[in-house]
């Protein structure tokens, strides 16, 4: 995974006021920590930080800050959001070195096409979107690739079945579901349950209907 550049100004001041000011000239407040060193505070380009978290690795960019004449090697933990506009106001950079392994998260993304389970009407249910790994920076994966062209109806492709590079570990078990064929009784089975429900509840109202109807004709 290649390193992208951010230039990083330090010494902002601290305080809703500054990082309301920070985000009126198109910067983003943060912090970079990690590995004993002293927090330090920095501002980014909006602009720049959105471009390399929207790159094909996402979250998991691996983020080269230039700041006051230093380079820290870093990935965005944490991103603080508005909580209606969805922007980003705040960012945490931890800093990390290449030949350390780290946690992080990555999207499941299937591919191919599951023919035997369309044709017999069944559906692909897909259970895991995100997968826990372990790795060193450079060989976090973008993606991990699921290809359900082979995938029958009852089959399940689990986590022991993921072809992930030799470097990669995950953190679950091999038989947790990532994803399965449901078979097409499954879907029918909650139509009529869904269904029965529908009639006993009309039933009841019949019921009470007449039993009030009842009710008036002796009164």
């Amino acid at each position: 995974m290649p390193e992208i550049v951010l230039n990083a100004e330090v010494g902002r001041t601290g305080g809703s006021s500054s990082s309301r000011r920070l985000r009126a000239e198109g910067k983003i407040p943060g912090v970079v920590y990690g590995h004993g060193t002293e927090p330090v505070a920095v501002a980014v380009a909006a602009r720049d930080l959105r471009v390399a978290l929207n790159s094909e690795a996402g979250t998991n960019a691996l983020l080269s800050l230039q700041a006051d004449g230093k380079t820290y090697l870093t990935i965005a933990r944490e991103l603080q959001r508005h909580p209606v506009r969805g922007t980003v106001v705040h960012v945490d950079f931890q800093i990390v070195r290449h030949d350390e392994v780290i946690a992080a998260t990555v999207p499941v993304t299937l591919v191919g096409e599951a023919i035997e389970v369309h044709h017999g009407d069944g559906l692909v249910d897909q259970q895991l979107f995100m997968l826990p790994v372990h790795a060193t920076p450079a060989d976090i994966p973008t993606s991990v690739e699921v290809d359900i062209s082979g995938l029958t109806i009852g089959g399940v492709v689990r986590v022991g079945d993921l072809a992930l590079p030799g470097s990669v570990t995950v953190d679950l078990e091999d038989d947790v579901a990532v994803v399965t064929g449901v078979p097409p009784r499954v879907q029918a089975a909650a139509a009529e349950g869904e269904g029965a429900e529908g009639a006993e509840g009309a039933a009841e109202a019949a019921v009470g209907g007449g039993a009030a109807a009842g009710a008036g004709q002796e009164g």
